[in-house]
């Protein structure tokens, strides 16, 4: 069985980009590995020049690779290598304004709470207080891997690729359990949904 692997990817790694592709979309999941020794480099740099920071630029990449199956990718309208190119760029643009945006909110609230301590330090610290209850207490109602996930993003620092590596757990699987546990701590605590 193995034998056959190593000619049925021999003879993929001899094909071109589109033929390897299509090998990928039906479902051939050697043609991604050599999809992503082609062109990962290529990802890797546009991310890492954008977004100036190698943990993201490598999870960027990975999430780029894993979606790479259920892309709209159509040969006849260019080359993958050009289309990765694109999406890498677009998906570090999204990043980067996503950071903006959560930047900006911070900043405000920042400001606000700097308004509101002039007015009485006491109240803001109790309010403080009352609002680490509160999401306390939401964290408790979060699975545990959701909460565990969380805690280590949010009150030790590390980012999803030092969790994932920690935890020995995909990436994915980290990336899914914070984003769903986020979305739950939202509606816990009142949020939009």
């Amino acid at each position: 069985m193995k034998i056959e692997d190593d000619k049925a990817e021999g003879s993929l790694q001899e094909r071109s980009d589109a033929e390897v592709f299509s090998a990928l979309k039906a479902g051939q999941s050697q043609a991604l590995a050599i999809l992503y020794d082609r062109h990962a480099g290529l990802v890797y740099g546009i991310a890492c020049k954008m977004l100036g920071n190698s943990a993201e630029a490598e999870d960027l990449t990975q999430d780029i690779f894993l979606s790479l199956a259920r892309s709209s990718f159509d040969s006849k309208r260019g080359s993958l290598r050009t289309y990765l190119g694109i999406l890498a760029r677009s998906r570090c643009l999204d990043r980067l304004r996503s950071w903006r945006n959560r930047q900006r909110s911070l900043e405000r609230g920042r400001v606000e709470l700097q308004g509101d301590a002039a007015e009485d330090p006491a109240l803001e610290q109790l309010a403080g207080a009352e609002q680490a209850v509160e999401v306390q207490t939401a964290l408790a109602q979060l699975s545990e891997h959701q909460r565990q996930i969380l805690k280590m993003a949010y009150y030790e620092g590390m980012s999803q690729t030092e969790i994932a590596k920690q935890l020995n757990l995909p990436l994915g699987t980290v990336k899914a359990r914070a984003r769903r546990g986020l979305l739950r701590l939202r509606e816990l605590l009142g949020g939009a949904p």
